[in-house]
């Protein structure tokens, strides 16, 4: 989420101090917004109805750029070079990679049709329950990107490894996340406008991407990495937060009947959500022990499976389905359950430890 201390925490050779404040408390704010975001929908009804005229392909133009808040400051902080040194942990990236693309969207996929569509079908209405599930194959199909760096860091993985995890599965987002998307979507029968699909994928993956790497490369060339990582990332961290937040409040602006009238319905989207999280945390961790993986790579290759990219999620969610979608509401779940649900994990890592190859008899060479 901040950039400033995914940054310190993915930097080889030298950590952060783990969650700031804001990452710290990230479920307390997403609740202050679902509160102010309603209450804005309710006594001021108009706000929304402006907002929905400003669409281009059914993408919300102002919440686009707010969303641009969000993710370029992940984007910049990226190092692709370090993609080179992948071959010297092949085991642990290969975990990662397997997890992430060629289970993780399919085991979402299960437990949100099993819960949503089967389990609490006499609480949900059919065409509610496909939004939902809608909703939580595109928080499935994006793992984490930032974040990771801080669960890495407070589990006590190894920083370069998790960078070059982080690098690698940027690059497939850009390839996989689409065809993905529209493959699951298509088995649910939910219609996917391909239009939308593809343009969300160019103003959130594509354009930030290469955002982030132009502007890296050309700001460290010309003021040093010191520069990079001390002011200009610091200096993102407040945009990053000031994004996130109002979208929120916009987002639950147009999910003001829905929160009011079925609160429910929250309570029920974060049980597959957090089922699923403890699944493929488990799948990737105790993969990487029967590997004999050490520990300090098999810790972030099983977080980065666990977390998700929940800012792409939300954005292509309001881009395909709208601002008042059960999809857009369900990726916002994914927000609130993120932090609790991770912090979890991490402990149960430390706490796990043991398990694994002892890394202080031999050096990593990453």
């Amino acid at each position: 989420m901040s950039a400033a201390i995914a940054e310190k925490a993915g930097r080889s050779g030298e950590v952060g101090h783990g969650l700031g404040f804001f990452e710290k408390y990230l479920s307390v704010w997403v609740a202050v917004c679902i509160v102010v975001g309603v209450v804005v929908g309710q006594v001021w009804p108009a706000f929304p109805r402006v907002l929905s005229r400003f669409t281009y392909a059914q993408v919300s133009l102002p919440v686009a750029i707010l969303i641009w808040f969000m993710i370029y400051p992940m984007m910049v902080q990226i190092d692709f070079g370090s993609i080179l040194k992948s071959r010297k942990t092949p085991k642990g990236l290969t975990v990662t990679l397997v997890v992430n693309w060629l289970i993780k969207p399919f085991t979402m996929l299960f437990f949100a049709w099993l819960f949503l569509k089967v389990f609490f079908a006499p609480f949900i209405s059919p065409a509610l329950a496909s939004q939902y599930v809608a909703g939580a194959i595109l928080l499935g199909a994006a793992p984490c990107t930032a974040m990771v760096f801080v669960w890495s860091y407070l589990s006590g993985g190894h920083a370069g490894h998790t960078l070059v995890q982080v690098a690698i599965n940027d690059l497939v987002v850009l390839f996989a996340y689409a065809p993905i998307v529209a493959f699951l979507l298509g088995v649910t029968a939910i219609q996917v406008p391909y239009d939308t699909l593809l343009l969300s994928v160019v103003l959130f993956i594509l354009i930030p991407l290469a955002a982030g790497y132009f502007s890296r490369v050309q700001l460290i060339k010309r003021k040093g990495l010191q520069w990079f990582n001390e002011v200009f990332l610091k200096c993102l961290s407040g945009f990053t937060i000031f994004g996130l937040l109002l979208t929120l409040i916009i987002l639950f602006s147009f999910q003001g009947d829905v929160i009011l009238h079925k609160p429910v319905h929250i309570l029920l989207i974060a049980v597959p959500l957090i089922i699923q999280t403890y699944f493929i945390f488990l799948l990737g961790y105790l993969w990487a022990k029967w590997w004999k993986v050490d520990y300090e790579i098999a810790a972030p290759a099983a977080m980065i499976g666990a977390s998700n990219f929940f800012e792409l999620a939300v954005a292509v969610a309001i881009s395909l389905f709208g601002l008042s979608s059960g999809a857009a509401l369900a990726t916002v779940v994914g927000v609130l359950t993120e932090v609790p649900i991770m912090l979890s994990l991490v402990s149960i890592a430390k706490r796990t430890k043991h398990w694994f190859p002892n890394m202080h008899e031999r050096k990593l060479s990453v």
